[in-house]
C-alpha cells in the first residue's frame, strides 16, 4: 500500500514536472536580453536618397479543399463536412484563415499575398520598411527576421508592419481548428520570414538615386470607411510617397498609408486574398481598366499599403454601401466586387493625387527614434492562450511582454511605427471619458493634451499600424469598457478590449511616444 502511494505520488509529480517545464517553454523569452534603443539624428547635408523596392509572394499552398454541407464557412466535421486529400496523405493539410473566428479553413487562392519592401539609404543610415499581407506580425518573429538579414544588405533598422488582412492564413495562433489549437503552419511562417529576408535583400540591391514625391488626399475617402464605436473619430487620410528613379524618370515604387481594415470580402470568404490592398495596389501600378478600355493610366513600380489607426473599429460591414467607380451599381453585400469598388475608388484618390502633388525632394535625411517598451499583459484570455502556446506571447518578467515603438522623420514626412491597431482618438484627438466607462476618470489623454499627430513634425505624417508587434486593440483607458453600465446606452460591452493587451496599453505608449516624439 504505502509503495503504491509513493509510486502514485511520484507519477504526479512527474506530470507536475512535466508541465511546468512545457508552461516554462510556452513562456519563455525568446530573445532573452533583446533590446532596441536607436537614436539617429539626419546629417545637416544629406545625399541624394537611394530607395529600393522587392515584392514577393508569401501566399500559402492551399492543397487540401474541403466541402462545406450547411456553407457556415466554419469546418467541422460534427456537421457533414468532408475535406478533399488532395495530396493523399492521409490528413486534412488546413490552412486555417485569421479573422472572424476559428475553423475557417482556406479552400483555394484569389490573390497573392506578399512580402512588400521599401529600402531607403541617406548616405547615413539604412532602413527596410515591409508590409506583409497578413492579420498581424509578432514582435518575436520580426526580431527573428531582423537577426537573419545578411550583415551585407547594410540594414541599420528594420520596420515590418502588417496590412491586417482578415482573408489570409493565421501569423498569430489563435485562429485555428478550435480554441486549443493554435492556427500557425510552422513550415509555413518559416517559409514567409525567408521571403521577408530575400525581399529585403533583393530592395537592396536594387538601390537607386531616387527623387521622393509627396501627395495627400485627407477627406477624400472618408465614406469608404466606417467607425463602429463611439466616439465617431476616423483617420481618412490617404497619404502617398512616389518614388521615382532620378536618372530614368520612371516610378520604383509607391508608398500608400490609409486605415481601414482589410476584411470587406467578410466572414464567409474562404479564398486567401489580400482583400482591399489587392485590387488598390493592382489599380495604382497598372491602372483602371473598364474591361479592356483603361479608364486611368497607373503609375507602374511597387505599391506597398500600410494601415493606419484602425482601432475603434474601422471597417467595411457587408451592408455598408461601395458605389462602382466605373458602373451605375452600389454594392451592399460582402462580394470581390464590392471589393474591387472600393479599391478602384481609392486608387482613383491616389492617382489623381499623385498627378497634382504637393512636394518633391531628391535630398531627404533619416532621423530615426526607436526604442523597446514592456507592456504589461492584463489580458486573461490572451494570458490562458499565452500559457497552453496558444498565442506566442515571449514574457520578459510576470506577464509582461517585450514590443518596440519608433518614429522617424524622412524630408517633410514623419513616421509612427504603432506596434497594434491604435484608436484614431489618440492619433488625431477627440478621446472621451464617457458616463459608463469602467474607470470614471478625465479622458486620457486629456482635452488639452496633444494628440499624437499635433506632436509629428513635418507636413505629411504617417501612421504605421501594426508595425513590428500586433498587440491588439490600443484603447483609451476612460473609454476602456467591459463592466455594466456600458458607455454611449448600449446594451453590450464595446468590441476592443477583448482583444487588447489591457487598459494600461495606451496610457503607457502614449507617453512613450510623447517622450521621443519630443525628443
Amino acid at each position: 500500500m504505502k509503495k503504491r502511494i509513493i509510486r502514485t505520488a511520484g507519477i504526479i509529480l512527474g506530470i507536475a514536472l512535466l508541465i511546468s517545464i512545457w508552461i516554462f517553454s510556452n513562456l519563455r523569452d525568446r530573445h532573452p536580453g533583446y533590446e532596441v534603443d536607436m537614436d539617429i539624428n539626419a546629417a545637416a547635408l544629406p545625399e541624394v536618397i537611394q530607395a529600393g523596392f522587392a515584392a514577393l509572394p508569401i501566399t500559402p499552398e492551399v492543397v487540401d479543399t474541403w466541402n462545406d454541407v450547411n456553407s457556415d464557412a466554419k469546418f467541422r466535421k460534427k456537421d457533414g463536412d468532408t475535406y478533399n486529400d488532395n495530396n493523399n496523405n492521409g490528413r486534412f493539410d488546413a490552412f486555417w484563415i485569421a479573422g472572424f473566428g476559428q475553423q475557417r479553413a482556406a479552400n483555394g487562392v484569389h490573390d497573392d499575398v506578399w512580402a512588400r519592401v521599401m529600402v531607403l539609404d541617406d548616405g547615413q543610415t539604412r532602413m527596410a520598411l515591409v508590409s506583409l499581407d497578413a492579420i498581424g506580425f509578432r514582435h518575436d518573429d520580426v526580431v527573428d527576421i531582423r537577426e537573419a538579414i545578411p550583415e551585407e544588405a547594410g540594414i541599420d533598422y528594420a520596420i515590418i508592419s502588417s496590412t491586417h488582412t482578415h482573408e489570409s492564413n493565421d501569423l498569430i495562433g489563435i485562429w485555428g481548428p478550435h480554441p486549443l489549437k493554435s492556427g500557425v503552419n510552422k513550415a509555413h511562417m518559416h517559409y514567409v520570414k525567408a521571403q521577408v529576408i530575400a525581399a529585403i535583400s533583393l530592395a537592396t540591391e536594387r538601390l537607386r538615386p531616387a527623387r521622393l514625391v509627396f501627395a495627400q488626399d485627407l477627406t477624400g475617402a472618408k465614406d469608404l470607411v466606417m467607425d463602429t464605436r463611439k466616439p465617431i473619430v476616423k483617420d481618412p487620410g490617404l497619404r502617398l510617397i512616389q518614388v521615382v528613379d532620378a536618372r530614368a524618370d520612371t516610378t520604383l515604387g509607391v508608398l500608400a498609408a490609409w486605415a481601414n481594415h482589410p476584411e470587406t470580402l467578410w466572414s464567409d470568404n474562404l479564398l486567401i486574398s489580400s482583400d482591399l490592398p489587392h485590387y488598390f495596389r493592382e489599380s495604382v501600378e497598372k491602372g483602371i481598366y473598364r474591361g479592356d478600355s483603361l479608364v486611368m493610366p497607373g503609375v507602374g513600380g511597387t505599391v506597398i499599403y500600410i494601415n493606419g489607426a484602425i482601432g475603434g473599429l474601422m471597417t467595411t460591414r457587408p451592408g455598408m454601401p461601395v458605389k462602382d467607380p466605373l458602373l451605375d451599381t452600389t454594392y451592399t453585400t460582402a462580394s470581390f466586387d464590392k471589393l474591387r469598388a472600393q479599391g478602384q475608388q481609392l486608387a482613383m484618390l491616389a492617382l489623381r493625387a499623385l498627378e497634382n502633388p504637393d512636394t518633391t525632394v531628391e535630398h531627404a535625411g533619416i532621423s530615426l527614434r526607436a526604442q523597446t517598451i514592456i507592456l504589461p499583459l492584463d489580458n486573461r484570455m490572451f494570458r490562458l492562450a499565452a500559457t497552453l502556446g496558444i498565442l506566442d506571447f515571449g514574457m520578459t518578467g510576470w506577464f509582461k511582454t517585450r514590443s518596440e515603438i519608433a518614429a522617424f522623420t524622412l524630408g517633410p514626412a514623419s513616421f509612427l511605427s504603432v506596434p497594434g491597431e491604435i484608436y484614431p482618438e489618440l492619433v488625431n484627438g477627440g478621446v472621451e471619458s464617457p458616463e459608463g466607462g469602467d474607470f470614471q476618470i478625465p479622458s486620457v489623454p486629456a482635452e488639452n493634451d496633444p494628440s499624437l499627430r499635433e506632436l509629428m513634425p513635418g507636413s505629411y505624417r504617417f501612421i504605421i499600424g501594426l508595425s513590428n508587434d500586433e498587440i491588439g486593440y490600443i484603447v483609451p483607458k476612460s473609454q476602456w469598457d467591459t463592466e455594466p453600465p456600458y458607455t454611449y446606452g448600449e446594451d453590450d460591452a464595446p468590441y476592443g478590449e477583448e482583444n487588447s493587451l489591457g487598459p494600461e496599453t495606451a496610457p503607457i505608449l502614449y507617453e512613450a511616444y510623447r517622450k521621443i516624439l519630443e525628443r
